[in-house]
């Protein structure tokens, strides 16, 4: 740790994924002047995922890691209150535990989810490659997120791209992302309050909509073009005269 905040503090430059972590990064002691935030980038879809489901079934999802901190037991009590057809898939795999992380929570959320009497609208689909999650977000409607922490939170981003309006707890790229009731809904660690975000979604008309600005959004800011440029810019900054 010594030896990484040494090299921090040496550094020219330090780049950054999201304002959440340029935070860690100022707590972590490094000089605001040399931070940089510039996200990951990615390649927009070329169809809106929300444009063809004209039926009464809100079609949700969740991807990622299956983790303690991920809180998908906070999207299960959710969805089990809402008074509104739908059905929730989750791409994942319990993530490999530590010595000080109690294993055996994917078991646990399919008991939570019994208890609940969801089970029979629940898909449970094991970890898919990056390059192969395109078709589940373009069967979805409405992307979840109920995480206590991320740094960056890439399937929030490619939720976004393929026009899912979000709803996510405000962590890593979720901030970035979400204009209240413009692209989706912030939501808290109260089952009730995703519920009734959840519930903002129903229209299909209002999930087109977000789901338009989102991958406007997604388009202007987080394309590779973008993201290159300002790469781009600082070793400009750093090596002036180098022809970049």
């Amino acid at each position: 740790m010594v030896t990484q905040k040494s090299a921090v503090i040496r550094a020219q430059a330090v780049v950054v994924s999201s304002k959440l972590e340029q935070q860690d990064a100022l707590r972590f002691g490094v000089d605001p002047s040399k931070l940089h935030i510039i996200p990951m980038g990615i390649d927009l879809p070329e169809t809106n995922a929300t444009s063809d489901n004209t039926d009464r079934t809100l079609r949700l999802l969740f991807v990622g890691r299956i983790a303690r901190v991920r809180r998908l037991e906070l999207i299960l009590k959710a969805v089990s209150r809402l008074k509104i057809e739908w059905n929730l898939t989750i791409v994942g795999g319990e993530a490999s535990t530590s010595s000080m992380t109690r294993g055996g929570y994917l078991d646990e959320l399919k008991t939570l989810a019994g208890e609940l009497g969801i089970e029979q609208r629940l898909r449970w689909i094991d970890p898919v490659a990056p390059e192969n999650l395109s078709p589940f977000y373009a069967e979805s409607d409405i992307f979840l997120y109920a995480s206590q922490y991320e740094n960056f939170g890439q399937p929030l981003l490619e939720a976004a791209a393929h026009g899912l309006p979000l709803v996510s707890t405000p962590v890593g790229v979720a901030v970035e992302l979400i204009d209240e009731g413009t692209t989706g809904y912030f939501t808290d660690d109260d089952p009730d309050t995703l519920s009734r975000q959840i519930t903002k979604l129903e229209k299909m008309s209002d999930r087109q909509e977000m789901g338009q600005a989102l991958r406007q959004k997604v388009a202007e800011q987080f394309s590779w073009n973008n993201i290159i440029e300002q790469y781009l810019e600082i070793y400009r900054k750093l090596l002036p005269g180098s022809g970049l």
